[in-house]
């Protein structure tokens, strides 16, 4: 865009927070910062906020750090000599630090052992400057890798910056430096938080705020008591003291919430916007003899969805709903039932699953629950049925021609598919519903391209097994509307949870097995879950479970390799107690064929035992499998735990889920397993997932393509503070929907939603 002046033209200014960082850090400063962080403009690095504060003095207690963990602590060195290398060229210098204050280092050594978490040491390699610049006394951040060597934790040069508060900078003393907290900022190997906090310092000075909008209304600013824009950045990059950069952290907080309630409401005017067709269904139709047939009731949750789709559904405008319920609690029934109206409609249904298997299995249910209505036009089928196809992209060429036929007449009714139905080559005739099953596995740009094959914008329905809290559904769904089937059917049996530590009970694998054995012996199925495929000619790691927990719990706090398909195959073909078992193996790596008729002989009983990875996650459904044992359970998470094991127990007899762990106690990882084992419950294990990793990827990385939309705000503790963050973005976009009398508010929100976070929000 350009504007005329005095003649000529010239490119409109670029706004302040878009400048880059080059102009203002020099090129070497911001090509790091680009590389390392994706942070290219000044707007993005004043974003960046520190993730925790420590006061200058207090160290860091080294019994809080992890095997493995890339951390920044704040210690005192107590010790620093530096030695010549025996085998190779050049030096070592050791320095050891501690996490306790003492007024005699010395003291530290006095006796012997300086107990546990007193002391850490450190070894530079050719560090020459190392010993000179941490004599003992001295205050450093240390960022690095946390090692163990000889029993003893230890970083390997690590980066060190020293904190030195008799060293004031320009204009303040050094009493004043001395009582500014330290952040500490989100960083990597290669761009230390010193390093970025040295970019952000020099960044601020420099600044202009005055041509920075303030994105809030002052009478929002206000009544919610926020700090000005300008020092709310200085605030928390270079906080006087603890209030300060609390109270910037609360205006960003606020200030994030209502950005994203005003995109979402934004997004809800524009789908209301646009008119749809209206798709009512018909009286007599293929969904009432559907019903009619139905040989159990429908549950009070279902029969409520299935009445606020219905009308949705009848409506002129695109219903856009997020169907959440739990593991097993009949949402693929209501999705079906909702087809069906859309089908008497005489348009056409799409259901996308995100692997082939579920697309199959999908299918095969479809077929079994609708039987003569799905079968139009064949012989034994009923003539005012409908069509149900599948695609997916290993089909043969002759039966994808069929399918792509059937789907461009409108003869296919049904579509489900994989993602073969977002190829090119997929044309509707008349598209009325989408419905997306598991709609974390796909990208938006995946879920747009199959919405826009339909002339006018579709209805959408996308389900998803893993329960959100109603917090979390209001800030990241906040533009769809949610229903939730919060009861089972009639039928499905409890499952039982244990976790099994190999470590502290190696005699527990042997009863695993025998376990296994009972549950074939009384006629049913068994799952043997691995984290990973393997390959056929990785040696075996060890002869047992339990013997590779014990080796790798002596081995100094070693990993225990990750337990593959292939070897646990290999543990079940040569275990006594499974003798004549037959057993197979289900994984991605499989060709199309194989895996299909895997599953047909597992979901028709002929394979008692199926050694598989996460692919039996979602949809595979085998009401005869009533135990299921989960190798190296620590290495998936909460919700992929219980996914997992909603797949047994599904008909007349109750499921036990055994978590199988090679780590010992203590390890974090541990923690998930338990809170699984505890609950079954989606919606408080939810919550626990959270609590434990926080929102990072709600929106995440897998699904917008770029980084976490969520920053400070956090949905499980803000309750209060995005509901009025919610009402006031309604009150505003209900009076200016367009947002054109609020400029700086409208570039705001471009600034916060980058444009694949921005897309992922379009669920419309």
């Amino acid at each position: 865009m350009t504007r005329s002046h005095g003649g000529g033209a010239f490119p409109d200014p670029v706004p302040e927070l878009d400048q880059p960082l080059a102009r203002l850090l020099g090129r070497t400063t911001a090509d790091q910062l680009a590389r390392q962080l994706s942070v290219t403009t000044i707007g993005q690095l004043l974003d960046h906020f520190p993730r925790r504060y420590m006061p200058r003095g207090e160290l860091t207690p080294f019994s809080e750090l992890r095997i493995d963990q890339q951390v920044t602590i704040v210690a005192e060195v107590v010790h620093a000599s530096t030695r010549k290398m025996r085998s190779r060229r050049g030096s070592i210098t050791d320095v050891v630090i501690t996490d306790r204050a003492s007024s005699d280092p010395q003291r530290l050594f006095a006796d012997g052992d300086p107990g546990p978490g007193r002391t850490m040491r450190l070894s530079f390699f050719n560090a020459w400057t190392a010993a000179r610049d941490l004599p003992p006394g001295t205050h450093a951040l240390f960022s690095g890798t946390v090692g163990i060597y000889h029993n003893a934790v230890t970083m390997t040069n690590p980066h060190y910056a020293i904190l030195d508060p008799d060293a004031p900078e320009a204009g303040e003393s050094a009493e004043e430096r001395a009582g500014r907290p330290i952040p500490i900022y989100p960083a990597t190997a290669k761009l230390t938080t010193d390093k970025i906090a040295r970019a952000v310092h020099s960044l601020l000075p420099v600044v202009d705020f005055g041509a920075v909008p303030e994105p809030l209304p002052d009478w929002l600013r206000e009544r919610e008591g926020l700090m000005g824009l300008e020092e709310a950045y200085w605030q928390v990059h270079r906080p006087r003291d603890t209030r300060a950069h609390g109270e910037a952290r609360r205006r960003f907080r606020f200030q994030e919430a209502f950005l994203l309630q005003c995109a979402l409401a934004r997004r809800r005017a524009e789908l209301a916007a646009h008119p749809t067709t209206a798709r009512p269904g018909a009286a007599g139709g293929v969904l009432a003899r559907f019903d009619a047939g139905l040989p159990f009731a429908l549950t009070a949750g279902q029969r409520a969805v299935g009445e606020e789709l219905a009308a949705e559904l009848a409506g002129t405008h695109p219903m856009n709903r997020l169907l959440q319920g739990d593991v097993g609690s009949g949402k693929t029934l209501v999705a079906l039932r909702a087809m069906l109206q859309v089908v008497d409609s005489g348009a056409q249904a799409a259901l996308l699953a995100p692997t082939e298997v579920l697309a199959a299995q999908h299918h095969g249910s479809v077929l079994r629950s609708l039987g003569p209505l799905a079968q139009a036009g064949l012989l034994g089928g009923d003539p005012d049925g409908t069509r149900v196809v599948l695609l997916t992209g290993s089909m043969g060429a002759a039966a994808r021609r069929r399918a792509l036929l059937q789907i461009a007449s409108g003869e296919a009714g049904i579509v489900i598919g994989t993602h073969a139905l977002l190829s090119e080559v997929v044309q509707f005739a008349d598209l009325g519903l989408v419905v997306v099953d598991e709609q974390h596995r796909f990208g938006v740009e995946q879920r747009d391209r199959l919405r826009d094959k339909a002339g006018r914008p579709p209805h959408l329905l996308v389900m998803t097994a893993t329960p959100i809290p109603r917090t979390v559904a209001m800030t990241v769904f906040g533009d769809l509307d949610v229903s939730v089937l919060d009861e089972l059917p009639a039928g499905r049996q409890p499952i039982t949870t244990h976790a099994v530590g190999l470590v502290e009970h190696p005699g527990w694998e042997r009863r695993l097995w025998r376990r296994a054995r009972e549950e074939i012996d009384a006629g049913r199925q068994v799952y043997v879950v691995a984290p990973k495929i393997g390959d056929d000619e990785e040696p075996p790691p060890h002869s047992s479970l339990a013997e590779s927990a014990l080796a790798a719990a002596g081995d100094d706090g070693a990993e225990a390799t990750m337990a593959s398909v292939t070897w646990l195959a290999e543990l079940v073909a040569a275990e006594p107690v499974l003798a004549g078992v037959r057993a197979e193996v289900l994984h991605g790596r499989l060709d199309t064929d194989r895996k299909a008729r895997v599953m047909e002989e597992f979901a028709a009983g002929d394979v008692p035992l199926l050694v598989c990875t996460t692919v039996v996650e979602v949809g595979v459904d085998v009401p005869n499998a009533t135990l299921m044992i989960i190798v190296d359970a620590d290495r998936f998470g909460i919700s992929q735990l219980h996914q997992l094991r909603g797949r047994i127990g599904r008909g007349g007899h109750a499921g036990t889920c055994l978590l199988v762990t090679r780590r010992p106690a203590g390890h974090p990882s541990r923690e998930r397993i338990e809170v699984v084992a505890a609950s079954t419950d989606g919606f408080e294990l939810a919550r626990a997932d959270l609590a434990l990793r926080r929102e990072g990827d709600i929106l995440g990385a897998a699904q917008s393509g770029g980084r976490s939309t969520l920053r400070l705000l956090r949905a499980l503790d803000d309750v209060e503070l995005i509901e009025r963050a919610r009402r006031d973005a309604e009150a505003i976009l209900r009076e200016d929907p367009r947002l054109l009398e609020h400029p700086e508010l409208a570039e705001a929100i471009e600034r916060y939603l980058d444009p694949d976070a921005e897309a992922f929000l379009d669920r419309g």
